[in-house]
């Protein structure tokens, strides 16, 4: 009971997501329709942060150089240094797959919606989140073949203008959409606050239950077996709590205030199962793909969850800030 008691509402709830998605996996032709259902809430989302944002705040968030470099740094230089020192170490006798699916891990771009979503929900700097994910799916899409290349030994394909169109078509335009449509409803979107709010937690429940299915319908609890599940989840935790933390020290060194601080770790501290899976299918071959993305798709699920367990936290505490503030004024 204590347990529950400790876990906030919103992590409970993605802790029965996740196992309604492993008794209940999306299958068959409802795959269709649920991807379409979770694309809608995406755009939906995205729809409502340009809504939300003044030109003012959107020029700054783009313009924050210092944030969007380190972010990149994160994600391209500090992953990969980690997924090559773990590969050569090998410190646990496993399949040579999974220190490869791990090193693949650390080599992939970042999320958009999700990064954007805790973002938001933690009280960050949503615009400079928005610009740092997107530019990371973008970049991704070339960069990442290429280290794959280079610290994998093999011969992948090059970036897919597909995909850069379907990241512009799903991401950046309803966020366009919703900022040209400010000037008609940003009053609306403003008295109905809290009620908007609930579209960043219902997009990262869509997210995990649509990735946690394909995950069991593809085999996930069959792939490997029990010693070497707990040693995936392991490493993943350790993994995850390294970046994350580094990602804090370093935003507070380097002067950061606490909404970009919130953007930074987000934003730089996360892996894009959308953005991988369907790489790896190109530069894997077929019989390997599945363990080799297995390191890839428990990641994922442990991401969202500490996040949202982190993005809860960052969202009391600036709550409480702005308690104390307005203690103050009234004294």
């Amino acid at each position: 009971m204590k347990l529950f008691r400790i876990l906030d509402p919103f992590t409970l709830t993605l802790i029965a997501v996740v196992l309604l998605a492993s008794f209940f996996p999306v299958r068959g032709e409802w795959v269709t329709w649920f991807d379409w259902l979770t694309n809608a809430a995406i755009a939906l989302l995205f729809f409502m942060h340009g809504a939300k944002l003044s030109r003012e705040a959107i020029i700054a968030g783009g313009s924050h150089w210092r944030l969007h470099l380190w972010v990149m740094c994160s994600t391209f230089i500090l992953f990969p240094a980690l997924g090559v020192l773990f590969a050569w170490w090998a410190p646990v006798p496993v399949s040579p797959e999974l220190y490869s699916g791990f090193l693949y891990l650390c080599i992939l771009p970042a999320t958009v919606q999700s990064a954007i979503a805790f973002t938001s929900l933690a009280g960050g700097n949503v615009a400079a989140a928005v610009c740092s994910a997107s530019a990371s799916s973008l970049l991704g899409i070339f960069l990442s073949p290429l280290l794959v290349g280079l610290l994998m030994h093999l011969n992948g394909a090059s970036g897919s203008l597909e995909q850069v169109g379907t990241i512009m078509l799903q991401l950046l335009l309803p966020f366009v959409l919703g900022h040209l449509s400010r000037r008609w409803i940003a009053d609306w979107v403003a008295k109905h606050k809290k009620w908007i709010g609930k579209t960043d937690q219902a997009s990262i429940l869509l997210v995990v239950y649509g990735a946690f299915s394909e995950a069991v319908v593809n085999g996930i609890w069959h792939q490997v077996g029990a010693g070497s599940l707990l040693f995936i989840v392991a490493v993943s935790l350790v993994l995850l709590a390294i970046v994350i933390i580094v990602n804090t020290v370093v935003a507070r060194r380097l002067g950061f205030n606490k909404a970009d601080e919130i953007t930074i770790v987000f934003c730089g501290s996360k892996k894009s199962l959308a953005n991988g899976i369907p790489m790896a299918n190109i530069l894997f071959p077929a019989a390997a793909v599945g363990v080799m993305v297995l390191p890839l798709m428990i990641f994922h699920q442990i991401q969202l969850m500490v996040c949202a367990a982190l993005a809860r936290r960052y969202q009391r505490q600036t709550a409480k800030a702005q308690a104390d503030a307005r203690a103050i004024q009234a004294q």
